[in-house]
């Protein structure tokens, strides 16, 4: 906030946190835009920024394509244990015990989520061979034409062998994976979080790691992140106790927000906000206004 003093225009991240008291903060000492180099804006209190007259914009769709193919190498290199293999050889260890995966091809793939990172993802595994369901309050056209089955939220954890999560983090989605959603998936599923860490109850993962409900847990985002991720804690202890017994289990990969990190999305993120500043300086409408 000392930073930003007499600033119209305040720029941020996913893990920023613009609270009440921080957006108030700011509006007496001349903030007018908060400008989101994300997606996502559940990092904002909403209403104190209505209150305090501070309008909002952020990148909606900066490349679907880049966080979509991110969920599938976390699934296919947990499937295919790539990583294991990688560090196996580098030691001259070049046995195959334990390495062993399965076809995504008619395995059943279940897409929670079917906005534009969704529908990337589902078109991917439509080409990998798999059979698509989907829930989504609003179905996407093109997908159903393309031969996704929508179903419900029960159907998709009942029947899949993957399940990737793609959606907002909101008071409705929160802990969507919860232990009674995990309770009702089929054993051994392989479980893909892109989107927002809130989404997952974490202490209910792990229960299902230990039971062998989850075959195999991707994340690359957590609910208790800020603070730990994009920063180096090599030379740390990590103090969260939930993200480290997580991390000791040999199915689970675990990357720290990266689904986002290509050229392509760096540069979509950047000319974005540029425009959406542009416009507010110049007095035009804002395109991407919340």
């Amino acid at each position: 906030m000392k930073l930003a003093e007499g600033s119209e225009v305040i720029c941020c991240f996913v893990n920023d946190k613009l609270n009440a008291d921080v957006i108030k903060n700011l509006a007496t000492k001349g903030l007018k835009l908060i400008a989101l180099r994300c997606a996502g804006f559940n990092n904002v209190d909403m209403e104190a920024a209505k209150n305090c007259g501070i309008s909002i914009v952020r990148v909606p769709a900066y490349s679907p394509n880049s966080v979509a193919e991110h969920a599938v190498a976390l699934l296919m290199t947990l499937n295919r244990k790539t990583h294991k293999a990688y560090n196996r050889v580098r030691g001259g260890n070049f046995s195959l015990d334990g390495l062993t995966g399965f076809d995504i091809h008619d395995k059943i793939v279940g897409v929670v989520g079917t906005g534009k990172i969704g529908l990337v993802f589902s078109t991917i595994m439509l080409g990998f061979g798999a059979k698509v369901f989907a829930y989504d309050p609003n179905p996407s056209i093109e997908l159903k034409d393309a031969g996704v089955l929508y179903t419900s939220l029960d159907s998709i954890f009942s029947n899949s062998d993957i399940i990737s999560l793609h959606l907002p983090l909101n008071p409705e989605t929160k802990y969507i994976i919860n232990q009674e959603s995990v309770d009702k998936m089929k054993q051994g599923v392989y479980l893909i979080n892109t989107s927002r860490g809130g989404l997952v109850n974490t202490a209910s993962v792990i229960k299902g790691l230990k039971s062998g409900k989850i075959g195999a847990l991707g994340l690359d985002v957590y609910e208790e992140e800020e603070g730990i991720f994009f920063i180096d804690h090599s030379s740390d202890l990590i103090a969260d106790d939930e993200l480290s017994r997580l991390m000791t289990f040999p199915n689970v990969l675990i990357t720290s927000h990266q689904a986002f990190l290509t050229s392509n999305a760096l540069t979509n993120i950047a000319d974005t906000t540029m425009d959406s500043i542009g416009a507010f300086i110049e007095g035009k409408k804002l395109k991407f206004a919340l």
